[in-house]
């Protein structure tokens, strides 16, 4: 049997592919925060409860990191813990450095120290290539970051190449467009619109207020991604890989069908910071613009090429952009109408 650790396990990705690995006859173990300790409600949506060992864990200790590593001797590694919200990032620069970069050096050394042939997955972003200078974006891409979280995922991207190259380490980056799913954070865009939108519907919300609806996304399934993830893992030589749709959607067009998904019959006026959502059933705004919610620096553009992966991994998407926004728009509506207090849960 073979041993994974996996730190951010409570999150979105983490619950997805400890869920995938225990399918696949793993010993699973996960780091978690301590203060993560009450927030495994997404390990329990998956029935991974009693399925996985968690284990404190904190990626700004190097001790605990190495104890955690020595005491399990797992074969795979794959580190899905970050800070992660790109807004967050430009009000605590400091931190997310810390995090996003020293952390993942911190995880590469005590692997080099302690198990040195284990498989390492870090988790890079497309954030990376920010201001793009090719379209699509592919490995040999040149990064642009423009926030403070995509130039922390970017040392981390390159200290994983450079402990690869310099001490013989199975040790590769998955650069990773936008993927979501109903285990998505509140925090982020699409479950904001979600959820929002649900709560307009059930009368207990205004409107969603929302920024930048020109951005354009390659926006996947979360639950497609994390095997890609797996396979990364399990080739002869380690690389880097793109994991994307090859498609892009503006935020808008994601609003468009979520909100057609829970039975509002919307359609836009106005333009820019003016611009509105409006019901015409019921001659409602359901969704406004807020200026408040543009990011400093933005990323207008970011669509990727799957085709390495596709063809060296044989990985695939199972999930469409229109089934990704039913899914989605469907699940958080019932969780609203329901009362359940899981998905204002924030890891």
């Amino acid at each position: 049997m073979k041993t994974a650790f996996v730190t951010g396990i409570t999150g979105q990705d983490g619950a997805y592919l400890a869920e995938h690995l225990v399918n696949n006859g793993y010993k699973v173990i996960g780091g978690v925060r301590r203060s993560s300790a009450a927030n495994t409600w997404r390990l329990e949506e998956l029935g991974l409860i009693g399925k996985v060992h968690l284990e404190a864990y904190d990626l700004l200790d190097p001790h605990i990191t190495s104890a955690i590593i020595r005491k399990h001797q797992p074969d795979e590694v794959y580190n899905l813990a970050a800070q992660s919200f790109v807004g967050t990032s430009f009000d605590q620069p400091a931190y997310t450095l810390k995090v996003d970069a020293l952390g993942v050096v911190y995880l590469l050394e005590a692997i080099r120290t302690e198990k040195p042939d284990a498989r390492f997955y870090q988790a890079s972003t497309s954030e990376m290539f920010g201001l793009v200078q090719a379209v699509p974006q592919k490995e040999d891409t040149p990064f642009y970051p423009r926030s403070p979280y995509g130039v922390a995922k970017l040392a981390a991207h390159w200290m994983t190449t450079n402990y690869r190259e310099s001490y013989d380490m199975y040790a590769c980056s998955g650069i990773l467009f936008n993927h979501e799913s109903p285990l998505r954070g509140p925090e982020f865009v699409t479950r904001k619109i979600t959820i929002g939108l649900a709560e307009v519907l059930e009368g207990r919300e205004a409107a969603v207020q929302l920024g930048n609806m020109d951005a354009k996304r390659d926006w996947g399934f979360a639950g497609d991604y994390i095997k890609g993830m797996h396979l990364m893992l399990q080739q002869d030589k380690a690389d880097e890989y793109v994991l994307s749709t090859g498609e892009t959607y503006e935020v808008r067009e994601f609003v468009t069908r979520a909100a057609q998904a829970i039975g509002f019959d919307a359609e836009w006026e106005g333009s820019e910071i003016d611009e509105k959502l409006r019901d015409k059933k019921t001659g409602k705004v359901i969704v406004e613009v807020n200026p408040q919610f543009f990011r400093p620096c933005e990323v207008d553009l970011l669509i990727g090429s799957p085709e390495k992966a596709e063809k060296n991994l044989g990985w695939k998407r199972d999930v469409s952009f229109a089934q990704l926004v039913q899914m989605m728009a469907e699940q958080d509506l019932d969780r609203v109408r329901a009362g359940k207090p899981l998905y204002n849960a924030i890891g």
